[in-house]
């Protein structure tokens, strides 16, 4: 007896529920991780993931990325707001078309923010949606860095600024969104977003 495995489904819009991932290569197996991978993943939760499994393989490398990631978004002494920081990223990979991380950060945006409407709007209408000054301000500076860095000009900061943004906000707006820039054009090369079940 055949037994007929079903395929995952990529997802076929943007959404805040929770999008899987199926990698193209192979992870490293949970049962080979070593202390240098585990100091990689700096998270030891993190090997439950076969994303971070597969990157592991080079773990100075993840644990390099994985710092800067966690600094971006978690380090919020100054600067933006957490919900801001995820606005960026979002941005970014609705651009790019990284439905995962779209996920994964527009719910934290939408959290962090109390503002489920306006984020849903940006993943359904894209990103010329109009989320209010500040957040438009935000969302155009990240979408002009994600297409091509020379794109971001200096009426993208005038904006921001008058926005009511900082010079350390403005820095946390470029973080967020060149780091998932980069972010979102390595998952989509490594492997493809499954949909909700």
């Amino acid at each position: 007896m055949t037994i007929e495995t079903p395929i995952a489904t990529v997802p076929d819009r943007f959404t805040r529920d929770q999008v899987g991932w199926t990698p193209h290569l192979e992870p490293k197996a949970v049962a080979d991780l070593d202390e240098r991978d585990h100091a990689g993943l700096v998270d030891r939760g993190r090997a439950s993931s076969d994303y971070f499994r597969l990157l592991v393989r080079d773990p100075e490398i993840l644990g390099a990325r994985t710092r800067v990631d966690k600094d971006i978004f978690y380090n919020t002494d100054g600067g933006l707001p957490r919900a801001e920081r995820e606005l960026a990223a979002t941005a970014a990979s609705r651009v790019n078309g990284c439905v995962f991380c779209a996920s994964v950060h527009s719910r934290f945006a939408a959290h962090y923010s109390s503002r489920p409407d306006e984020v849903q709007r940006l993943l359904d209408e894209g990103v010329e949606a109009d989320l209010g000054e500040r957040w438009n301000a935000i969302v155009a500076a990240s979408v002009a860095l994600t297409r091509t860095p020379s794109a971001l000009t200096v009426d993208h900061v005038r904006r921001l600024r008058e926005a009511g943004l900082d010079e350390l906000a403005i820095a946390d707006v470029v973080h967020g969104a060149a780091f998932f820039n980069w972010a979102n054009r390595l998952m989509l090369s490594l492997g493809d977003p499954v949909a909700p079940a």
